[in-house]
């Protein structure tokens, strides 16, 4: 699959801006032309062009549908909004606030529902949010410096002194996760993602315990996780799961990985480790 490269000045939330530059930055990550982005938002070309170069000013309503069509994420369109001199439209609180607790309640009552077999929540930058009763059993053995929160669990995955020599197709894994972490790249422009994607680039991708596996080859119709344990090795699949229609910012960031077996040996093993937890 080829990843877009990703423009040389990427603009973060922070980054003051006029707002029609701020557009021209989307417009161009998503690779659309003005006259593209025209048509899909039903505007005209020169109007377009004039909000661009600030020569006109666009209505609030322009601007939600602009960021609409664009699949700008919420944190990106409250900056956007901001910009063009418009309040922010979209709350950010934490998982913890009062008014989430319906929505806690739900991610927990997933993960909980999902034993015996693993499962957590991350937030947008891969940091462990909540787990199930598994995961614990999983991370055991990594490095007490990498299991100080906030847990980043790319970088507990991928570091030589948390899970990856227990991972029995690292390379495979591995690969598989700088794709992930290359989209998400992509469609946020979120540069302290880009420098995480380059400090695990950094750690070996290889500890000889996954000879016979190559970056992208596999023989399933899913990527595989094999993972070695003291009880046998766990051959696993995962599932990523978001919220539909968030208007949080905290929400719509967080993801949900879901594990599970890829066969009898690995479920009877589970099963044996959810006993112990």
């Amino acid at each position: 699959m080829n990843t877009p490269t990703l423009p040389a000045r990427a603009l973060s939330p922070s980054t003051p801006s006029p707002f029609g530059e701020r557009l021209r930055h989307w417009r161009q990550r998503r690779r659309l032309s003005q006259l593209d982005l025209a048509h899909v938002a039903d505007v005209s070309t020169r109007h377009l062009s004039y909000v661009e170069t600030g020569r006109a000013s666009p209505s609030r309503d322009m601007v939600l549908r602009l960021v609409d069509r664009l699949e700008v994420p919420l944190r990106e369109r409250n900056a956007l909004l901001e910009a063009a001199g418009y309040a922010p439209m979209y709350r950010e609180r934490p998982l913890d606030a009062p008014d989430m607790a319906a929505a806690r309640a739900a991610v927990k009552r997933i993960l909980d529902c999902h034993e015996p077999w693993p499962a957590l929540a991350m937030d947008r930058h891969w940091n462990l949010v909540m787990h199930n009763r598994l995961v614990p059993l999983l991370m055991a053995g990594a490095s007490p410096r990498l299991m100080e929160g906030p847990i980043n669990v790319l970088r507990l995955s991928l570091h030589p002194e948390g899970l990856a020599p227990r991972i029995a197709n690292l390379r495979q894994w591995r690969e598989h996760l700088f794709e992930r972490l290359r989209q998400q790249i992509h469609a946020t422009g979120d540069e302290s993602l880009a420098a995480l994607l380059a400090e695990l680039k950094g750690y070996p991708a290889s500890f000889g315990n996954d000879a016979g596996t190559l970056p992208g080859e596999h023989h399933g119709v899913l990527m595989p996780f094999q993972f070695n344990t003291g009880h046998g090795v766990l051959n696993l699949v995962s599932t990523t799961t978001v919220f539909g229609s968030p208007v949080d910012i905290t929400l719509q960031e967080l993801a949900l990985e879901t594990f599970f077996p890829g066969d009898e040996a690995s479920a009877a093993l589970l099963r044996q480790l959810a006993a112990q937890a």
